[in-house]
C-alpha cells in the first residue's frame, strides 16, 4: 500500500510554530508529510509550482497556514484538484480575523476548506485531512478513534 503523504505549505518560516501543531498530529498518525514555506506573495510562481505538482509527487492533500491577507490557500487551490484546507493564521493585528475573511471566502469552483484561527485550525485541519484520506485508508479510521478515545480520557483523567 502506498503510503499517504500530505504538504503542508506555509507563507513564511514565523508561521511554522502554528502549523506544526497540526504536523504533530499527523506524524502521530503515521503519515509523511512534507513542511515547505512558500509564500503566495514574495515566490508566487514557486507556489504555483508546488501546487500543480502535487499529486504527481503523491500527496494526497495540501494544509495551507497564512496570515494576513491569506491568499497562500487560494492560490495553492487555483492551481491543484487536490482538497485545499487553508488555516488562518493570528499574525495581524486584527488576530487573524483578516486572514478568516480571506480563507473563508474562496470564489465558488475554487474551494478551500478553511478551519478556525491559529493552533486549534491547524490542528483540526490535520484531523480534517485525516478524515478526507480515511475514506480510502480505513485504518486512518482506526487512528481517528484512537485519538478521540485518549482526548477524552485525558479529559475525564483531569481531577477537580
Amino acid at each position: 500500500m502506498s503510503p499517504v503523504r500530505i504538504l503542508v505549505l506555509m507563507g513564511s518560516e514565523s508561521d511554522r510554530p502554528v502549523m506544526q501543531k497540526g504536523v504533530d498530529v499527523l506524524v502521530d498518525a503515521g503519515i509523511d508529510v512534507e513542511v515547505i514555506v512558500s509564500s503566495a506573495h514574495r515566490d508566487p510562481v514557486r507556489t504555483a509550482d508546488l501546487a500543480a505538482s502535487a499529486e504527481e509527487k503523491g500527496f494526497s492533500v495540501i494544509i495551507c497556514g497564512a496570515g494576513l491577507s491569506a491568499a497562500l490557500p487560494g492560490v495553492v487551490a487555483a492551481h491543484t484538484s487536490l482538497p485545499v484546507i487553508g488555516v488562518p493564521l493570528d499574525s495581524s493585528p486584527l488576530k487573524g480575523v483578516d486572514a478568516l475573511y480571506s480563507t473563508v471566502q474562496m470564489p465558488g469552483g475554487i474551494p478551500v476548506a478553511t478551519m478556525t484561527i491559529g493552533k486549534a485550525g491547524a490542528k483540526n485541519a490535520a484531523l480534517f485531512a485525516i478524515q478526507i484520506l480515511s475514506r480510502k485508508k480505513p485504518e486512518l479510521v482506526e487512528r481517528l478513534k484512537k485519538y478521540r478515545s485518549e482526548m477524552k480520557e485525558a479529559i475525564l483523567s483531569i481531577e477537580l
